[in-house]
């Protein structure tokens, strides 16, 4: 025992009441639009997700846990810098072709597990950025995840349904024939070469809105992309490559404490998982595509389990945001849907300011450090920097992550409140929770997301929700309590125009 982990003991144990061994591996599994009754212990049909079951069982299964925003980019960077995307320009859903939002020197949620002695490994879905500016794909892809904490990597830099469609393993294009350049843009198609929207014949997946540029795969993406066709992936087999590298890499640090951050591509569009998980949920691809990363949950922890390191493993179990049915591609979610609800009883979904919009299922796994159980403590996702920085010994503020918090007790269980509040951000602004309290301000953009049917929380008029005794925000109670809605307006604006430290 190294004396950088000293501290932890002593903070998790005053957390939990109890003493702790030594320091847990972390493992992040970090899903791609999965929605809050998506998956069976959240309400889905029953035998839908086994291995999650099994997690939830085994865990603690958190009721009020919330991504930071209703999209993925803003996700993902307020997960791994502790701080709300919305204070930063360039923080929305991004290009595949984009620079790295996230600055190198920052201590990220990576290099707080790397400062700790951990080895840190980021595997799937990237969608941060790559590069500063006019990266040439076919030299040292740079800057990247090694540069913010992570000692290795296998992702994909953007979506599936983004250009360009290859995986980056450290900072190399897998595959790449250097006879066969890559080259990638957003603003014009290269000359000679088929689109979606040009030759929909040559598609095997049609598009219901856009997704109608470059074909790669028989599918067509957002983008354009020409050259590199021994590296092109094929979307059946990502769930495979995937999890045979998060594998891989538990395997090979089994002697060391380690921090996995393993962030799918399932759900997202296009949904195309291995035949072998074809009409195994009777919900079309996007059904299957849950049980697909069902499966990939499955192989983690009977990885774990052979390994001998479940016991000394906290498991964290989460989504990036809320659900969406039909994303881009007629694959039949939306007919096939039947009485499954993927929000579950809440409002909206991917892009909304209403509860579908940021909460999602998450579940804590440690055998014999987290009790099984349910909570509804009200959580973050931009509380894991600070959170886990206890968990590794770290003392002392983070001034890079001016948002998170440690709710580490309430993370392991121990306390069952968690924050008082939190800043919820959907396509057309913010909206703020305090305890049972949801207000939505004002605001003048479009009511629904019209390509994916969505309700995105947009209205002339301020609504304030009591998501306790009302979960699916169905009834304004904004003039019975003025009190309410002037205290939680200054709130959010407050927090919203704080300046940084």
């Amino acid at each position: 025992m190294t004396p950088r982990f000293l501290p932890f003991l002593l903070s998790v144990s005053l957390c939990l009441g109890r003493a702790v061994a030594s320091p847990p591996n972390v493992v992040l599994i970090y899903v791609d639009d999965l929605g809050y009754g998506d998956v069976s212990c959240y309400g889905a049909k029953p035998g839908l997700t086994p291995n999650v079951d099994r997690l939830a069982r085994e865990g603690l299964k958190f009721t009020d846990a919330h991504a930071s925003s209703a999209t993925c980019t803003p996700s993902r960077y307020a997960i791994l810098t502790g701080e709300y995307p919305w204070r930063r320009k360039g923080t929305g859903i991004l290009p595949g072709d984009a620079s790295l939002i996230i600055e190198p020197g920052r201590v990220t949620l990576a290099q707080v597990f790397k400062d700790a002695g951990y080895a840190t490994a980021a595997v799937g879905k990237w969608h941060l950025g790559l590069g500063d500016g006019n990266l040439d794909w076919n030299a040292a892809i740079k800057p990247g995840p090694l540069e913010v904490g992570f000692d290795e990597c296998f992702i994909m830099p953007a979506t599936t349904d983004r250009v360009p469609c290859v995986f980056v393993k450290d900072r190399a294009v897998v595959g790449l024939d250097p006879a066969d350049p890559i080259s990638v843009r957003y603003d014009r198609p290269f000359e000679g070469l088929p689109t979606g929207k040009a030759n929909p014949e040559l598609l095997r997946l049609q598009a219901s809105h856009g997704h109608d540029m470059a074909i790669v795969n028989g599918v067509g993406r957002i983008g354009y992309m020409k050259g590199g066709a021994k590296a092109l992936w094929r979307d059946e087999e990502m769930a495979d490559r995937f999890t045979a590298a998060a594998v891989d890499f538990i395997k090979r640090s089994r002697g060391q404490p380690f921090f996995l951050y393993f962030a799918t591509h399932n759900i997202h569009v296009p949904r195309l998982p291995h035949p072998r998980f074809l009409g195994k949920s009777g919900m079309g691809t996007r059904g299957d595509s849950i049980v697909e990363l069902d499966w990939i949950v499955g192989e983690v922890l009977r990885t774990l389990d052979e390994a001998g390191l479940a016991e000394n493993t906290l498991v964290v179990f989460t989504s990036d945001n809320g659900p969406v049915v039909d994303d881009g591609y007629r694959d039949d979610a939306v007919e096939k849907l039947g009485d499954h609800k993927p929000a579950g009883s809440f409002r909206g979904g991917k892009y909304s300011k209403y509860e579908g919009g940021t909460r999602v299922p998450m579940i804590v796994r440690q055998p014999g450090k987290v009790a099984p159980g349910e909570t509804k403590a009200l959580v973050t996702q931009i509380d894991f920097v600070a959170s886990l920085a206890v968990l590794v010994g770290r003392e002392g503020p983070i001034a890079t992550a001016p948002d998170s918090r440690n709710q580490l007790a309430a993370l392991l269980g121990a306390d069952g409140v968690g924050r008082e509040s939190l800043v919820e951000q959907g396509v057309g602004g913010l909206a703020i929770r305090r305890g049972r309290w949801k207000f939505i301000p004002a605001s003048n953009g479009p009511r629904m997301n019209k390509p994916t049917n969505t309700e995105l929380g947009n209205d002339p008029a301020p609504r304030l929700y009591d998501v306790e005794a009302d979960p699916g925000e169905t009834r304004d109670v904004a003039a019975e309590r003025p009190d309410v809605v002037a205290r939680l307006r200054e709130e959010l604006r407050g927090a919203s125009t704080a300046p940084l430290p």
